[in-house]
């Protein structure tokens, strides 16, 4: 993976249900990746991350991606010890 920017603003979507319809989409902004990284791990069920993308920049991330953000040995906050829910 290359060099990954933990600290620029990032934005959070998630998907509500399983048909798409309006105000099913979630939006959360979170002013470091780091932040949106640590939410989406410790505090979305393992399903509702599968419907999480993480846009930092141009560039979006979704699920298993999000998850490696947050397993790379770069990731520079803690972990809660069981974040595997």
């Amino acid at each position: 993976m290359s060099a990954f920017d933990y600290g620029m603003e990032a934005g959070l979507f998630s998907y509500k249900g399983q048909k798409f319809r309006p105000n099913s989409l979630g939006y959360k902004k979170f002013a470091r990746a780091a932040d949106a990284i640590r939410f989406a791990m410790e505090s979305v069920s393992s399903d509702g991350l599968r419907s999480c993308s993480l846009e930092v920049g141009d560039t979006v991330y979704v699920g298993a991606e999000i998850r490696d953000l947050y397993e790379n040995a770069d990731y520079p906050l803690l972990r809660r010890a069981n974040s595997s829910k």
